[in-house]
């Protein structure tokens, strides 16, 4: 069990890595878009695009990271007081109710979304560009998946922590 865990939390973090990157490169193609626009009045057509692929792609890849290292926005007025245990019942029971039902509702509307753009060859029409709709949505399903596997990983080991008390890693 322990080794599944560490496979899920390594994908996790290995594809945060990545996401990085995406960063990277998602603020040279901003600042490439403002030069032109700006400095030599020449827009390109693919910038106002790619910026959007690379965002979602940088937002999807970070979800599970984010979720692996504990980053993820919580409100602590009450949560920050108590206990290693305690804690672990709590994000058990908010995991339950509200985690895997969304969770499980957005891993099927991503990859069907994805799976139909690659079927269909969907192109995105909001400029002249066309570039390939289906990457773009596909990396989406991925970071959605992933982030559902993170949460289950979450959910085992504070299902161990509430029941036997010591953590499991």
């Amino acid at each position: 069990m322990s080794a599944a865990l560490r496979i899920i939390d390594s994908i996790s973090h290995r594809l945060g890595l990545v996401g990085r990157w995406l960063c990277v490169v998602l603020v040279l193609v901003g600042t490439f878009e403002v030069v032109m626009r700006y400095v030599f009045n020449a827009p390109t057509i693919w910038g106002f695009e790619t910026s959007i692929m690379l965002g979602g792609g940088l937002y999807a890849l970070g979800w599970a990271y984010d979720y692996l290292h504990d980053s993820h926005v919580r409100v602590d007025i009450f949560y920050s007081r108590f206990s290693p245990r305690a804690k672990a019942i709590s994000d058990l029971i908010c995991t339950a109710i509200f985690f895997f039902p969304l969770m499980v509702m957005l891993s099927k509307a991503a990859i069907s979304w994805a799976w139909r753009s690659w079927a269909i060859g969907e192109v995105m029409s909001q400029s002249y560009w066309f570039p390939p709709a289906a990457p773009s949505r596909t990396v989406l399903a991925v970071g959605v998946c992933l982030f559902t596997l993170q949460g289950l990983a979450r959910f085992i080991r504070d299902a161990y922590l509430a029941i036997r008390g010591t953590s499991l890693d």
